[in-house]
């Protein structure tokens, strides 16, 4: 069917123009291979380039080397364009770094990235004279439909997924790799699982970051409630995980995810408040023994032996040197 096939793909070659033309070439190119967008002149006359351009149902492939260069989105580059969409990048040479929002992601060659058409973005394309990178065009409406409602899709590098980002490159090299040798139904099939893979690895790293950020969120929680209660004898990490509202198994998991422990902790916080009280004026004519029981300790020898191994000092010591320095 060679006719159904050149109405798949098509294909740009700078080498086709004179060198003064072909920056301006290669510009026209991608936006009608992409969207549009604005590609920053590259330096001397000469620009030696490839664009080829394959439909894949209602996304596309795109298979483009290049030399060091720059391409913006601009806004007016977005109200220009119109259904939205978003670029899975396979890098093939050389190294692209996708600043959009806040975030930067840099691909070197064998990852994959994506990024969103409705946010204005900057590609930099360097580390070599020749470059190259294999970039599909996902419809946004592909993705959201494998995806729960109101996710945020954040530019990010796929590759780096430790369970999915192997099977998201294999898939997208078989995809490019067999793309005009497969039924365009065939290839639209391929092109599914990958959008599947890809949505499912968005969805991992969503609830991972959803999952850190209630994690953190409930540390400071419990950080908060182990200082209110401090100086209450016999604290235990049930009394703190019922103040809480968690188990007292997540309790431990969380300080353990903080490189911590409860009884770290109690006693360090503990032992901190001890220090600052021995050389508070204040508390000059306190018992030493009456400041270690309001800190919610109750063996003497068991908190004077931590004081000294905490500070180098016997609490007595510790209070006389304050003593001796102010005076």
């Amino acid at each position: 069917m060679p006719g159904a096939e050149v109405e798949r793909q098509r294909s740009w070659n700078t080498a086709a123009v004179r060198p003064a033309e072909q920056f301006s070439y290669y510009r026209e190119a991608i936006c009608q291979a992409f969207m549009n967008l604005t590609p920053e002149p590259a330096r001397g006359t000469g620009f030696a380039a490839e664009v080829q351009h394959v439909s894949l149902g209602s996304g596309a492939i795109n298979r483009v080397a290049f030399p060091e260069h720059t391409v913006r989105r601009s806004r007016t580059d977005i109200a220009a364009s119109g259904q939205r969409c978003f670029y899975l990048n396979l890098k093939l040479a050389g190294r692209c770094t996708i600043l959009q929002d806040e975030h930067e992601v840099s691909l070197s060659a064998g990852q994959v990235g994506i990024f969103d058409s409705d946010r204005t973005f900057v590609l930099q394309h360097d580390r070599g004279p020749s470059l190259g990178v294999i970039s599909f065009r996902v419809p946004s409406d592909a993705l959201f439909g494998r995806l729960p409602a109101a996710t945020d899709i954040a530019p990010a590098r796929l590759s780096d997924d430790p369970c999915l980002g192997a099977l998201i490159v294999e898939t997208a090299r078989s995809l490019n790799a067999n793309v005009l040798r497969l039924a365009p139904d065939q290839a639209t099939a391929l092109f599914s699982v990958l959008l599947d893979l890809v949505a499912l690895s968005v969805s991992r790293s969503r609830e991972a970051h959803a999952t850190a950020s209630f994690a953190d969120a409930t540390t400071l929680a419990l950080r908060r409630a182990i200082h209110e209660r401090l100086r209450e004898p016999g604290l235990t990490v049930a009394t703190i995980a019922a103040s809480v509202g968690i188990s007292e198994r997540y309790v431990h998991k969380l300080l353990a995810r903080a490189g911590t422990s409860f009884s770290e902790i109690v006693m360090a916080r503990r032992l901190d408040g001890v220090a600052r009280d021995l050389r508070d004026p204040a508390c000059a004519g306190h018992d030493i023994g009456r400041i270690a029981f309001d800190w919610g300790f109750s063996d003497l020898s068991h908190f004077s032996r931590r004081f000294k191994q905490r500070f180098g000092l016997r609490p007595r010591d510790w209070r006389a040197q304050a003593a001796d320095s102010s005076g």
